[in-house]
């Protein structure tokens, strides 16, 4: 079971946006996600005529190694770890710090 997924809500752990919380947009391969606002750079791109696109700087958001993030737990507050647990035969994620389900409206 995947600890982080689409959608979920991460505090940046290290590099230059640490501390800053954003969500996950989607995965890239089994170790990288794409944090949306987190890890923007800018890319020179060169212009397409054939397909309309014009060349020039522009602002791309570059995947972000998954050890670098950590869920976003709301009732405390911070970054918190994932466990996995079994709930009435469904495998649920819960928060390590408070028992919590990962995603569960309060």
């Amino acid at each position: 079971m995947q600890n982080i997924r689409k959608g979920d809500e991460v505090v940046i752990l290290s590099g230059r946006d640490k501390t800053r919380r954003g969500t996950v947009l989607h995965r890239v391969g089994p170790d990288h996600v794409l944090v949306e606002g987190i890890n923007v750079v800018k890319k020179h791109m060169r212009g397409n005529p054939m397909a309309g696109t014009q060349g020039g700087i522009v602002d791309k958001t570059m995947p972000i190694h998954i050890s670098n993030v950590a869920l976003y737990n709301p009732e405390t507050g911070r970054a918190d770890r994932v466990g996995v647990q079994e709930v009435d035969g469904v495998r649920v994620r819960i928060f390590r710090s408070n028992g919590a389900t990962v995603g569960a409206k309060a």
